[in-house]
């Protein structure tokens, strides 16, 4: 088994478990390989969640952002990243393990905390950068900061993975579709 292989295995078994609860032990109980092959790769439980989480950023990247950037500026491109974003926190993806560790590793002090921290706040920064894009290009408010439209929309969604994933709530989508049009309404400079 390849290591990017082993490292796929280790996402899926994070999603179930939890980033904190995948350990060297636990996958290789799951992917039939000896603990000590896996220790070869990742040497500790805290490099295996580091590549775990290297692995679900890219997925990220590659589900909601890139495609998100690709579209263009302003609210197209603001739909874009909401509708993949949808889909990847629905799909039990990789935006679901970050939102998972946020939680498991907010009081955990360490190179794991500190890798979630960061790819919080770059994601936060992601989404700043859309809504300047967008300003630029006359599609939304100036007096908007854009670190409030990224704090709203990230908000928006963790309501959504709350209410889809742990309430089971028939209605998050519709719900979450409902709260992101008010937010879009409120971007426009005639408002």
């Amino acid at each position: 088994m390849t290591r990017q292989a082993v490292i796929d295995r280790a996402v899926e078994i994070a999603g179930r478990l939890g980033v904190a609860g995948l350990t060297i032990g636990s996958l290789a109980s799951a992917s039939d390989l000896s603990k000590s092959g896996l220790y070869a790769h990742f040497r500790s439980k805290e490099a295996l969640q580091l590549a775990v989480l290297g692995s679900a950023r890219e997925r990220f990247v590659d589900q909601v952002v890139r495609p998100a950037l690709a579209a263009p500026r302003g609210e197209p491109r603001v739909r874009t990243l909401f509708e993949r974003w949808l889909v990847a926190s629905t799909a039990g993806s990789a935006g679901c393990l970050f939102v998972s560790a946020a939680t498991e590793f907010d009081d955990q002090p360490g190179p794991v905390r500190d890798q979630v921290v960061r790819d919080h706040w770059d994601l936060v920064e992601s989404l700043a950068q859309v809504y300047r894009s967008g300003v630029k290009e006359g599609a939304f408010r100036e007096d908007l900061a854009p670190e409030q439209f990224a704090h709203d929309l990230h908000g928006l969604m963790l309501a959504h993975f709350h209410a889809f994933r742990l309430l089971e709530d028939p209605a998050a989508e519709t719900r979450t579709r409902f709260a992101f049009e008010r937010l879009m309404q409120s971007l426009h400079p005639d408002d």
